[in-house]
């Protein structure tokens, strides 16, 4: 699919883009043999949400500017954000520079996502900023230089994901419902849970077919199991408890997103999602959301 997937997703000025860059979850998430490269195979479906970020690309006369509003976030190559910057600048090799404003919603290290879609969503940006015509194809091979999980970004929506998170194939429904994310006041490192995660492997049974289990609305996703929570949940009881939280409070399906922070449960009501946001202790951040449809 070409770049013009992405039409509804900014708005463009002379020299100024707009876009909102999107959280994800994963349903399910099977980590598998580790490869000769220091990385897992795993198997997971992304969904994009409704909850976003928001990034502004302006031409500027040379180089790159970055701005934010939070501090984290440092002006540097540490930043996904100037990466993305330079690879496209390596493939294209623009005449004028970029300044970036990111208006960041979405939290650091919860399994959300918010770096790789940061990362995507400039890559598109440029792409149309600097009429560059590449394509989705060619945008997600500079996606892999970026991470894993920018590929999804490009087009979104809803992606069965294996390999290292690169290998995508698009669903064309996502899972309905009111998405209820909770994000605890903990940093979950990555490295850890996977160096933790080792010891469970040669226990797991056979993974399931996801392509073959998803099947839209009418997934069983009772069958779609977080692997890290095998790690997460013992170490972080917290996470436990967040967790049967919301599933007594009529979520059809609740989990950690990637390796957490963040717990989410999907409602088929809304207003039983409003109700369990509302039980939540109030030092935890809530967020209530919807699933994103790659086809609107």
């Amino acid at each position: 699919m070409g770049s013009s997937s992405h039409r509804n997703n900014y708005h463009s000025l002379k020299n100024t883009i707009s876009l909102k860059s999107h959280a994800k979850v994963n349903i399910g998430l099977r980590v598998l043999a580790q490869r000769s490269d220091g990385y897992h195979n795993i198997q997971t479906v992304f969904q994009e949400l409704g909850f976003h970020d928001t990034i502004t690309l302006t031409r500027i006369d040379s180089g790159y500017e970055f701005s934010s509003n939070v501090d984290w976030l440092k002006n540097d190559e540490s930043n996904l954000c100037i990466q993305a910057w330079s690879v496209f600048l390596k493939k294209v090799s623009p005449s004028t520079g970029v300044a970036i404003r990111l208006e960041k919603n979405i939290p650091a290290g919860g399994g959300l996502g918010g770096g790789s879609s940061n990362a995507a969503s400039i890559l598109i940006g440029l792409n149309q900023l600097f009429e560059a015509k590449l394509s989705n194809i060619e945008l997600m091979e500079l996606g892999k230089i970026l991470g894993a999980d920018v590929p999804f970004f490009i087009e979104g929506g809803t992606q069965l994901g294996e390999g290292i998170g690169e290998k995508l194939r698009a669903f064309l429904y996502p899972v309905s419902g009111t998405y209820l994310l909770v994000i605890p006041n903990l940093s979950i490192e990555t490295a850890w849970a996977y160096a933790q995660i080792k010891k469970h492997l040669e226990e797991q049974k056979v993974s399931h077919n996801f392509a073959h289990l998803f099947q839209g609305d009418e997934s069983p996703l009772e069958f779609f199991e977080n692997d890290f929570e095998l790690v997460v949940i013992p170490t972080y009881p917290e996470i436990g408890r967040i967790k049967a939280a919301i599933l007594g409070r009529g979520a059809k399906y609740v989990s950690l997103s990637g390796s957490g922070s963040t717990v989410y449960g999907i409602f088929d009501e809304e207003a039983n999602a409003l109700k369990a946001e509302s039980d939540m202790p109030s030092e935890y951040l809530t967020i209530l959301t919807s699933p994103k449809n790659r086809l609107l």
